[in-house]
């Protein structure tokens, strides 16, 4: 839901389809401007700890969960009581952000968005080790964007930028 300044509340035109990034996205079905609330990022609340016991990114070949990490105590399990918000998909040059207001996740559109584009947001998952190929691979980003760097990581000169961006280039991606 999306309020209006004058506090009524009204549907937000979406849907869920496939995608050309990850298996389902969510996609405009009407104009969007830029600065509206589309949804809120729901389901269960969860400690740091049980969403670690819950998903085993060691495991999985590709990096996939619903969670959103609230605060250092809370993180929301999407798979678990959510909505479409979870469907969303990363993008390195994301048309939404999430916004964290009262620890309450929304997705808001930071510029105007067209009916059938997909929305998205930067992930930005924080990473405090070096970037290893393995983890390029783990949490590649299949967005497309010409700024796309590769993964969905939040890269920062502590965890290696130029490491990574070399081992992208090895990789061919």
């Amino acid at each position: 839901m999306s309020r209006r300044s004058n506090g009524k509340s009204r549907q937000t035109p979406i849907i869920v389809r496939h995608s050309g990034i990850q298996g389902r996205g969510v996609f405009a079905a009407g104009r969007i401007r830029k600065g509206r609330r589309i949804i809120e990022y729901v389901g269960q609340r969860v400690t740091h700890d049980e969403a670690d016991s819950r998903y085993d990114d060691d495991a999985m070949s590709r990096h996939h969960t619903f969670l959103f990490e609230v605060d250092e105590s809370t993180v929301i399990d999407a798979a678990r009581d959510g909505n479409e918000a979870r469907f969303i998909n990363h993008s390195c040059d994301p048309n939404c952000e999430a916004v964290n207001e009262d620890g309450r996740i929304y997705i808001e559109a930071i510029r105007n968005i067209q009916p059938g584009v997909e929305l998205t947001y930067d992930y930005a998952y924080p990473c405090d080790e070096p970037l290893t190929p393995e983890m390029f691979h783990r949490y590649r980003c299949a967005c497309g964007a010409p700024n796309c760097r590769g993964t969905i990581l939040k890269i920062s000169r502590s965890n290696g930028r130029r490491r990574a961006k070399s081992s992208r280039r090895r990789k061919g991606e």
